[in-house]
């Protein structure tokens, strides 16, 4: 097995709340090599939970062995500009702002109403000629359309 998904299997075992799941695991050998850990959640995560993980982890990659010099874990939460990549996130985020980059270039912005499993529902923003009001436009959106979906942060 990789060492990539002997770590990623090492997460999923120690994530304790199963509210709190895996995004992404990166794997840099070197020197001093570097576990980057991305974890989110239903319903957000701490940095207590982040802190327990790291813990947890790092104790069974050295009961492992896996690394043989010294190595630097770090486990962390998607920022508020990190792309949404899993389908858990898109839920996680119902009701939220969001901005959507599409295969083809095209960008829509407003709310993300609803998700099932093949697509999701945005209210997207459009403006009109007067370039005053904005209507709202519900679209469903297909994943494979899909070049990036970041949620938005409204200081309004």
């Amino acid at each position: 097995m990789e060492l990539t998904q002997k770590i990623a299997q090492i997460v999923e075992e120690q994530l304790l709340d199963k509210t709190l799941f895996v995004v992404s695991v990166h794997v840099k050998v070197g020197s001093i090599s570097k576990v980057e850990i991305l974890i989110d959640g239903d319903h957000g995560v701490g940095i207590d939970d982040c802190a327990s993980i790291s813990r947890r982890v790092g104790n069974e990659i050295e009961e492992q062995k896996l690394f043989e010099k010294s190595y630097h874990l770090e486990i962390s939460s998607p920022g508020v500009g990190q792309p949404l990549k899993m389908l858990r996130q898109y839920k996680a985020n119902v009701g939220r702002g969001l901005k959507v980059i599409l295969q083809n270039g095209k960008e829509l912005n407003g709310k993300l109403k609803e998700v099932s499993e093949a697509q999701f529902l945005i209210e997207n923003e459009v403006k009109e000629k007067n370039k005053k009001k904005v209507k709202l436009v519900p679209e469903w959106i297909a994943y494979n359309e899909v070049n990036s979906a970041k949620v938005t942060v409204s200081f309004k």
